[in-house]
């Protein structure tokens, strides 16, 4: 018997939930484990996964991006009036990231820098992320007689294109272009330099991670071109084997001697090393989609999907309750079973703060957890 489809893509939001699991076990380890805890090859392994959850949500931020805009094509909406819509919540989320900002600031007094409030995290680059998409999606649609086909076509080589982009000019905006003559709260959104002498590599400026949101865009409109509708497994399968490919020949360019920039920095802006970790989401884009349509992914309540129907809730919450003046732990004295159970009690902890937003208070519509169209 064929699966139906959902109209919410159940899929998307199983992924956007693993994304805020790895989330949860990337912020308590780093945040509980003590010193001899964080020399072992366990914390090494969690860090590791610790590079997926930004991504994920900034290249599914891109996919649902695609969806609203394909969608409002399709009904005919006016290109400036989508542009205006996407845009708008862009820039909604973009204040959310001050207001986050602002909130920790506040609950931190007296020891924290007054210089927190401008720091950039995730929220603040997935608000820009939106507003960059919502402007791309409005030059490629052109005048108002171009059809929703040939805009979707446009838009998603625009979108390739400026993934390639930021992450070609991420090395040296980074090191030999920094734009030094703007004032660290402007150049901590181009390259994360912050009140520091270099950029960080723990802060979330424009280049290179509005890239994943591009990439999410692409993946997206190539899911919603009508092939791909009526051959939703195989198209599906082919971004995976794409992702394959990708990977393996972005290792195969790392490993040639000749290097485009003067400074190489692989872990942080190597391009090769933004491609691999595309083709590791186009993968993870196929299981999660397997795992719902032939596994036990829909079947019966779902907590990976109940996250990711409030991640930006979830994501709110917890930082405070693992980072933060409230964290529920004594912070990097741990061992790993200690910081293990309170991973446990802070998944199982949202998960209850998710039920409670979307069956107990399901029409508040006013505070972060509010599902929207493009929200997450």
């Amino acid at each position: 018997m064929t699966a139906q489809p959902s109209s919410r893509l159940a899929y998307i939001d199983w992924m956007r939930g693993l994304a805020c699991l790895l989330m949860f076990q990337t912020h308590c380890y780093d945040s509980w484990l003590g010193p001899a805890a964080r020399q072992t090859k366990f914390f090494m392994y969690s860090q590791l996964l610790g590079t997926f959850p930004a991504p994920l949500f900034l290249f599914l931020a891109g996919i649902s991006s695609a969806l609203v805009v394909d969608r409002l094509r399709q009904k005919g909406i006016a290109a400036n009036q989508i542009a205006r819509s996407t845009m708008s919540r862009g820039l909604e989320i973009w204040g959310l990231g001050l207001a986050f900002r602002l909130q920790e600031y506040l609950i931190a007094l007296p020891w924290a820098p007054w210089s927190d409030l401008f720091r950039v995290d995730i929220l603040n680059m997935l608000g820009l992320a939106m507003i960059l998409m919502g402007a791309v999606a409005r030059l490629a649609a052109g005048g108002q007689g171009t059809d929703a086909a040939r805009a979707r076509r446009l838009t998603l080589a625009a979108a390739v294109a400026a993934a390639l982009a930021i992450s070609l000019l991420t090395p040296p905006l980074w090191t030999t272009w920094r734009p030094r003559f703007l004032a660290w709260p402007l150049e901590s959104y181009i390259n994360g330099v912050h009140v520091f002498d270099q950029p960080q590599a723990w802060l979330f400026p424009i280049f290179p991670w509005v890239a994943f949101a591009f990439a999410g865009m692409a993946t997206g409109l190539a899911l919603f071109t009508d092939w791909a509708r009526r051959h939703e497994a195989a198209a599906l399968a082919l971004l995976g084997v794409g992702g394959v490919a990708l990977v393996q020949g972005a290792r195969w360019l790392e490993a040639q001697p000749l290097q485009l920039y003067a400074v190489h920095d692989f872990w942080h802006t190597s391009p090769n090393f933004f491609l691999i970790r595309v083709g590791f989401l186009l993968g993870i884009l196929f299981l999660s989609y397997a795992w719902c349509r032939w596994g036990l992914g829909t079947k019966g309540f779902s907590p990976v999907i109940q996250l990711g129907n409030t991640s930006l809730l979830v994501y709110w919450v917890h930082i405070e309750f693992v980072y933060g003046r409230f964290s529920i732990l004594p912070q990097h004295a741990q061992s790993i079973r200690g910081a293990s159970l309170g991973l446990l009690t802070i998944a199982l902890a949202m998960l209850a703060l998710s039920l409670l937003r979307t069956r107990a208070l399901p029409r508040l519509t006013w505070w972060p957890g509010a599902k929207r169209p493009i929200a997450n």
